[in-house]
């Protein structure tokens, strides 16, 4: 389960399974923690989650300052750079519009789905998920 949600995350296979392990040791010592036995797998996949995201923001190259068009060469430059925007935008929203658009885009679950996981109606997570775009939307407008 935990690997499952890190190769979801990580760049790599490598990642996946060291994030994983993190995870599981995390989870371990924090067992006295969960409050809801019935629910482990969601808590274990929200500590993977968590801890896949943080590697991902240690690992965001520096912003480059100033793009300089060279050619087609620079295009996957170009793109990278757009790629750490994105990452960047992503990682400055609250935890909870992280986690909504992470389970709508990642891990590719339907609306009606993620309401399931959330715990919450199906109207509440299309308005969550809709703001949650939006301000998204709003912090790529402003890179």
């Amino acid at each position: 389960m935990a690997l499952r949600v890190a190769k979801r995350y990580a760049k790599n296979s490598l990642d996946a399974e060291d994030v994983a392990q993190e995870a599981l040791v995390q989870a371990w010592r924090s067992r006295s923690k969960l409050r809801d036995p019935d629910r482990w797998a969601e808590w274990l996949g929200q500590i993977t989650k968590n801890k896949a995201l943080r590697r991902l923001e240690r690992q965001l190259p520096t912003p480059v300052e100033e793009f300089e068009d060279r050619g087609e060469e620079d295009y996957r430059l170009h793109d990278l750079v757009e790629g750490a925007e994105l990452q960047a935008a992503l990682f400055s929203l609250s935890e909870a519009d992280q986690e909504i658009l992470g389970l709508r885009y990642v891990e590719d679950l339907t609306q009606p789905q993620v309401a399931v996981r959330l715990g919450i109606s199906e109207t509440a997570a299309k308005v969550r998920l809709s703001r949650a775009r939006r301000k998204l939307a709003k912090r790529l407008s402003e890179v």
